[in-house]
């Protein structure tokens, strides 16, 4: 094993916010103040951004208390930024380290923070420059290979499950057809987790649709209208990027969206294009005097406060300060990640170390044999999903 390393330390957050990342945040500043191979904590505003601009917070000097608030406040306290560095990028964010010591490097993000975190580390390596580089996983999409799940989804997962539970009971209350548009651009995981609404027989949702599978509009309104006609109503749940079979996202072929992301994706959770254009397409194809509705959830879904899963928080703090052990004492470069060693009641999980590689850029899906005829997720997802969620709120009926 080589020689540890002892310099500086930089932690950036990356992408979009969670409920939880600013734990993992926490985790990697209460670890890191204990090993005395770190001289000094910095954290960069605005992730990669800040690093170029040399734009840093000194962490080490943050109270406990302020510390423990900032856990379990939503959304990412050093700012976040959808910048997707290139080699040359990553060059500058190497000037940056060099120039100030820095030997570790910590960032919080998806599978483009784990290709920042790899090309930074290829450069070091290039240059002979010893620096320990670790890719901390999240991501309300739940996308990330290698790991069993990610830091944010369980959150939000709780919050979309809770969230379609209250539409049902209102649904059942003013029967009609109710939608809802979740997030998820190329992964259904979010989606997913509204079957954990199910309290009962006849609760919805009805009809569950994710981008894993060729969205058909006759097929749709067949389907609404075969529910329609078995419980006299109908709640249905999207996500976003569902696509046609030519691989057309709906939401881009329906409407004119100039806007795109830092990413170049065109911007689907900031407008209700898509629940506006079911809701039409529903009424064009059952009947103009149906009671149709539809929300989209977009942001709130990924912040909201006061509402984290327990397990989720205490696994994104945990996240956080294996990367910070393994950089130091183990002394080598990765990304973190989670398998399971118990289901159920026994539901647990352990880390361990995954190439940098092996998550950046790359991306999964929700595995096929959860989708049901392609408008349904089926019933064993709740083994998977309910673990990270936690207890949802309970129910009661009069009929």
């Amino acid at each position: 094993m080589a020689e540890i390393l002892k310099g500086k330390a930089v932690v950036g957050q990356s992408g979009g916010p969670t409920a939880v990342i600013n734990q993992s945040l926490v985790g990697v500043i209460q670890e890191a103040v204990g090993h005395s191979q770190i001289t000094g904590l910095l954290g960069a505003r605005h992730g990669v951004r800040g690093i170029i601009k040399g734009d840093f917070i000194d962490l080490s000097k943050v109270s406990g208390k302020t510390l423990e608030d900032v856990a379990v406040t939503p959304s990412s306290a050093l700012g976040s930024t959808r910048d997707k560095p290139d080699e040359e990028y990553c060059r500058k964010m190497f000037e940056v380290f060099k120039q100030n010591d820095v030997r570790y490097f910590f960032y919080i993000g998806g599978n483009d923070s784990a290709d920042t975190a790899n090309i930074t580390n290829q450069l070091a390596v290039q240059s002979g420059y010893e620096l320990r580089v670790f890719h901390i996983p999240k991501t309300i999409d739940n996308d990330l290979r290698v790991t069993d799940h990610c830091p944010g989804y369980g959150s939000a997962a709780r919050f979309v499950a809770s969230a379609v539970m209250g539409d049902d009971l209102d649904n059942r209350s003013l029967p009609g057809i109710k939608i809802d548009v979740i997030m998820g651009r190329h992964a259904g995981f979010l989606t997913a987790a509204s079957v954990l609404a199910r309290t009962r027989e006849g609760a919805g949702p009805h009809l569950i649709y994710v981008p894993e599978v060729s969205f058909d509009e006759d097929k749709f309104a067949a389907d609404v209208d075969r529910v329609m006609k078995k419980y006299n109503r109908c709640v249905v749940v999207v996500s976003e990027g569902i696509h046609f079979a030519d691989g057309t996202a709906v939401t881009t072929k329906i409407a004119k969206i100039d806007e795109v992301d830092g990413h170049g994706n065109v911007q689907l959770s900031g407008t209700g294009a898509l629940g506006d254009y079911l809701s039409t397409l529903v009424k064009a194809k059952l009947g103009q005097k149906l009671r149709v509705r539809a929300d989209t959830f977009g942001y709130l879904q990924r912040s909201f406060p006061g509402f984290y899963s327990e397990v989720d928080a205490r696994e994104a703090r945990m996240v956080g300060r294996a990367a910070v052990k393994c950089a130091v004492q183990q002394n080598v470069d990765g990304s973190v990640a989670m398998r399971r060693t118990g289901e159920g009641a026994k539901y647990a999980v352990e880390t361990f170390v995954t190439e940098l590689t092996s998550v950046a850029r790359q991306t999964k899906s929700l595995d096929a044999k959860y989708i049901v005829d392609g408008n349904d997720i089926a019933d064993s997802y709740r083994d998977y999903v309910a673990p990270l969620v936690g207890q949802l709120p309970t129910t009661g009926y009069l009929f």
